[in-house]
């Protein structure tokens, strides 16, 4: 047993970020900057549309909004704090706010991680069952659906942070990232962190890998009921309709699946900084980009509202 008075608890971080040299800094405050207004922009333009316009207020439309809702909670978690500590001589953060943060970034994760198979079940029913589509994906069960998946998250991201943070640190306190994201943080323990990684492994691959299959699982069923549409026309309108979930879904999975699922032996921190942005900013960026240009819908209220707009002026 260690004396209380040789013990020496970390009571704050500091965050590494990308780089030492002020100028970098300066042009990754602006290109990060540009990023991330573009992303609430974006997303929270897309929550207008879809709360403005009646047309609009079907079961796609809720789980896109949702989706956009997540997106611009998920990526304020960590930006604009990065955003601070590149132009700022400090770049410390508290214990009890590294906590806060490692759990409120996993339970929005794990959560954007549930509801892509939410979005995956609702296009199943769309191309498999489209005359019972509103009958199926009534509003009570829409509405369960995205609150389970923040259920799930939220519960799901206090077993990760609360193994993470409980672990001993009594020094270094340097992260080598621009966030508290738990194999970053965890890696400076000053213990044996073996069990807490086969744990959060475990954790891992039932947000992970569960999710993915049952979305492949979906993608199949739709594959074959678009194969069986005999018009050319009517194939690529039904494809069309997948294209933008996959496009997001590849771009969310595939980083998260490298940081979460890999070996330990692999563990590279300038390499997790760069994959982790893809999944934390680009996907919050690529959202409202992809269903922005691919759907009609989104296209018409917008111009609908302009209107509005310039006719109210």
């Amino acid at each position: 047993m260690i004396p209380e008075q040789n013990q020496s608890w970390v009571s704050e971080f500091i965050l590494i970020g990308f780089s030492s040299d002020p100028t970098t800094n300066s042009i990754l405050f602006i290109v990060f900057l540009l990023i991330y207004l573009s992303s609430v922009l974006g997303n929270g333009l897309i929550i207008l549309l879809v709360c403005l316009d009646t047309q609009l207020h079907t079961p796609m439309y809720f789980f896109l909004c949702t989706l956009s809702l997540l997106d611009m909670s998920y990526v304020t978690t960590t930006m604009p704090q990065m955003l601070v500590h590149l132009l700022a001589h400090s770049q410390t953060i508290s214990f009890a706010g590294c906590w806060l943060q490692m759990y409120v970034f996993g339970a929005l994760g794990i959560t954007e991680c549930t509801f892509f198979v939410v979005m995956a079940y609702d296009r199943y029913v769309a191309i498999c069952y489209p005359l019972r589509y509103t009958v199926i994906l009534n509003w009570g069960l829409c509405i369960r659906l995205a609150a389970g998946s923040w259920i799930c998250g939220f519960f799901s991201s206090l077993l990760h942070t609360f193994f993470t943070m409980s672990l001993p640190y009594c020094g270094p306190n340097r992260v080598n990232h621009y966030f508290c994201e738990g194999p970053s943080v965890r890696s400076l323990a000053c213990m044996d962190t073996h069990l807490i990684e086969m744990v959060d492994f475990v954790l891992s691959v039932f947000v992970v890998v569960i999710p993915i299959s049952l979305i492949v699982a979906s993608y199949i069923r739709i594959a074959m009921a678009i194969l069986k549409i005999k018009s050319t026309q009517g194939r690529c309108k039904a494809f069309s309709t997948c294209a933008s979930h996959l496009t997001v879904v590849t771009f969310f999975y595939a980083p998260a699946t490298y940081i979460y699922l890999r070996p330990n032996s692999s563990y590279s921190p300038e390499r997790d900084k760069q994959v982790s942005l893809f999944y934390n900013a680009f996907t919050a960026l690529l959202n409202p980009v992809v269903y922005s240009l691919r759907n009609k819908d989104i296209k018409r209220a917008f111009l609908k509202v302009m209107g509005h707009s310039r006719l109210d002026q």
